[in-house]
């Protein structure tokens, strides 16, 4: 009886409500903060940060909307130094606030490979060795030995480089090949329509050497394509090993390639 007469005085209510206000508000209180720390609702739209700085991003005071994390860096000679090339999340996409975003930059200093060892070998396997660890073919020096399309040596700027130098990467080689005891003629590959890599890397393998380049349409290395060459590879011509061929390029914005191909049909 004592239970049911609490239950009737008022204080008892009025302890009650209370309660339950007070419940009601501390549970508020916890939501509100969770949205506070979770920036619950607030939704950013990532900018587009390639060719961007740092420095630039600083001085756009952007750390206050995201957080930015570089988690790589690469050398490219084509690409000013220390700036961005890849992000993640990509541009436009829709995060919270401080959010991470992870950079790849451009590196400021080029990276350092190990000079191989290419005496000895042939020509094709040094190209492919010489391309798998980041330094180019510049010129090929033919001279009379029996060791016919074989690296005889290998220099960087005029010297001979050693096996295990350290030298950077994108470094250009030179190579001194045996031209063998017999002169032989070769034929001139067919390289319209290819970009710039992949047509100094078979004028290499042919045996031959790139002689001047003619730019048409600018000098943008994504866009750049064989228009011309001479000798032409439909002249009939042959050449002795370490001979020039000389290249023009247009670039595939401004020149219909699949046309002229179509139009040429070499038989290759």
């Amino acid at each position: 009886m004592g239970f049911f007469y609490f239950l009737k005085k008022k204080k008892f209510y009025l302890h009650f409500t209370i309660s339950i206000l007070l419940t009601i508000f501390l549970i508020w209180i916890v939501l509100k903060s969770l949205n506070i720390f979770t920036h619950h609702g607030e939704i950013l739209i990532v900018p587009d940060f390639n060719g961007s700085t740092i420095e630039d991003i600083a001085n756009e005071n952007l750390q206050n909307e995201f957080r930015f994390v570089i988690i790589d860096s690469i050398f490219d000679p084509n690409k000013e130094k220390g700036t961005i090339v890849m992000q993640d999340p990509l541009p436009y996409s829709k995060v919270k606030k401080n959010r991470k975003i992870y950079l790849t930059i451009v590196a400021k200093l080029p990276e350092k490979v190990s000079m191989p060892n290419l005496v000895d070998l042939s020509l094709r396997q040094s190209i492919v060795l010489l391309e798998t660890i980041g330094l180019k073919l510049n010129y090929l020096d033919y001279e009379p030995d029996f060791a016919q399309n074989a690296v005889l040596e290998q220099l960087y700027d005029g010297e001979i480089i050693e096996p295990n130098t350290l030298i950077e990467k994108g470094s250009k080689i030179d190579l001194k090949v045996g031209k063998g005891v017999n002169v032989t003629k070769f034929p001139v590959p067919f390289l319209i329509g290819k970009n710039q890599k992949e047509a100094i890397r078979t004028i290499h393998l042919a045996y031959f050497n790139v002689g001047k380049e003619y730019f048409l349409d600018g000098n943008d290395p994504l866009h750049l394509r064989i228009y011309k060459h001479k000798p032409s590879w439909d002249s009939e011509e042959l050449l002795t090993q370490g001979d020039y061929i000389n290249v023009w390029y247009r670039s595939d914005e401004h020149f219909d390639f699949d046309e002229l191909l179509e139009s040429l049909k070499p038989d290759t």
